[in-house]
């Protein structure tokens, strides 16, 4: 038995991927082609998803995880560093020990150490999609492109009412003046693009100092959200109304795909404007202030906070990034980019913040009963070289480094691979950035293996050949 799952929208031939088509074998549509063929490949069923919603913490700048979870006490000090590994809930499971609270829910949670890549360093697109070539450039995306976790959520979505893809608190590269390649729908269309917020990040002691980075305060807020003074729902409908009278007059001047991808964006932020069940999820002000403190008083705790709420609000995918805002507004420098000073930028800010807000964040699904359906997952564009540089800094490596999964559908206590020595390579069972998406992918309910087609027709995986982690999944 096949099941045919075409677009969640209509097709232009009237059936839409609710519809499922049924077929017993290949004769009883009477012969099908290669075309067809490949069809029935791209809509291949799924597996029955373990995690409702997934919740992405971004480390961008390239996050030195042999401080973090994979700590090498043995090596000679210019790569061990200063840091010593501390017991975790999970036996036999070591982590820094500048992360006591994340330790204390490693048994609901894998590491994964030994991912890599060879798209190059700052290059995001690899984590976003699996997709792994050298781009021409890093500060700058195309249409071309293939499209990353959260536009395939996007882009399967059923309900016309609730976004499934936020992008919180700006977009990839804003606070560095630059568009940074990856969380985008590529050439799926602009249509699946993420929902971004907006954000004014500001530190209590200005100006801030490279490699000695203040707290970072301030909320991710969505754009346009809020009704006029003076403007009713009633009125807004009414508005709402006049212009569908507009559009059913464009629709028939101007190309149908233009239209396409302006409607949805359009209904969108109707949609939110109305619906106080998204809208109301950035509202913290809702949250008591000990649980506010509790993911801590920084943008990045706020915005996780954020994302609770809109997962809670029944939106599938949302991505938290730790950003750079050095050009834009002379903060936050080094964000994890730890060319200078690592242990220092590690010990006083980056750690601590990260520790305070993950483990809240788990501790909040936790309590909420939102745990055995949300994945977590704490990644980065890259990792750092094993040795120290002269100015005790970090540089660029992308051979080896580790990522966090916790919650729906994770093996608690597991880690797959092991680094060598210096946790410079792979020692054993080396992953890819598609093999990473695979998973989540796979807990998503959503096979891996899917294809959806490029600009030119051509089917291309959304995994891009990368493969679930067996060992870390339930």
């Amino acid at each position: 038995m096949w099941t045919m799952l075409g677009s969640r929208r209509h097709c232009c031939d009237g059936i839409s991927r609710r519809e499922t088509l049924k077929v017993g074998a290949l004769s009883a549509l009477g012969g099908l082609g290669l075309v067809d063929l490949l069809r029935a490949q791209e809509l291949a069923p799924g597996v029955p998803p373990k995690a409702k919603s997934v919740i992405v913490l971004y480390l961008l700048g390239g996050a030195p995880t042999q401080d973090m979870y994979d700590l090498k006490p043995q090596a000679a000090e210019e790569v061990r560093g200063e840091f010593r590994p501390i017991s975790t809930s999970a036996p036999g499971v070591e982590i820094c020990e500048l992360l006591p609270r994340t330790a204390q829910w490693m048994h609901r949670a894998a590491l994964v150490r030994t991912v890599n890549h060879t798209g190059g360093c700052h290059n995001t697109l690899p984590s976003y999609t699996g997709y792994g070539a050298v781009l021409p450039d890093i500060v700058s995306t195309r249409d071309s492109y293939p499209p990353s976790m959260g536009s395939i959520c996007e882009y399967l979505n059923d309900d016309p009412h609730t976004p499934a893809y936020f992008y919180l608190p700006c977009y990839l590269g804003w606070g560095q003046a630059i568009r940074r390649p990856g969380p985008y729908a590529g050439f799926l269309g602009k249509r699946f693009d993420p929902l971004f917020t907006e954000c004014e990040p500001y530190v209590d002691n200005p100006p801030d100092t490279p490699y000695h980075a203040q707290v970072l305060r301030g909320r991710p807020v969505l754009p346009n959200s809020k009704l006029l003074d003076g403007m009713t729902i009633d009125r807004l409908d009414g508005r709402r109304d006049l212009l569908a009278q507009i559009d059913d007059a464009r629709r028939e001047i101007e190309p149908q795909l233009a239209i396409a991808q302006f409607d949805r964006q359009q209904r969108q932020a109707w949609d939110i404007l109305l619906s106080s069940r998204v809208r109301d999820a950035f509202d913290l002000d809702q949250e008591p202030t000990a649980l506010r403190e509790r993911y801590g008083n920084s943008l990045f705790g706020a915005s996780t906070l954020v994302a609770r709420r809109l997962v809670e609000a029944g939106v599938r995918f949302v991505n938290v990034t730790w950003d750079c805002y050095w050009e834009r507004l002379k903060l936050q420098y080094e964000c994890w980019d730890t060319h200078e000073r690592n242990a220092g930028v590690l010990r006083d800010y980056n750690l601590p913040q990260l520790d305070l807000t993950y483990s809240a964040l788990i501790e909040d699904l936790d309590a909420r009963g939102l745990l055995d359906e949300t994945l977590v997952v704490v990644m980065s564009d890259f990792g750092r070289t094993a040795r120290h540089n002269a100015k005790g800094g970090r540089d660029h490596w992308t051979h080896c480094y580790s990522v966090l999964l916790a919650g729906a559908g994770i093996r608690g206590g597991t880690i797959h691979g092991a680094s060598d020595a210096q946790a410079a390579f792979p020692k054993t069972d080396p992953v890819s950035p598609g093999d990473v998406c695979a998973t989540i992918y796979r807990l998503l309910g959503i096979d891996p293996a899917m294809r959806v087609r490029d600009a030119q027709g051509r089917p291309v995986e959304i995994a891009h050949g990368g493969r679930p982690i067996e060992s870390v999944l339930a």
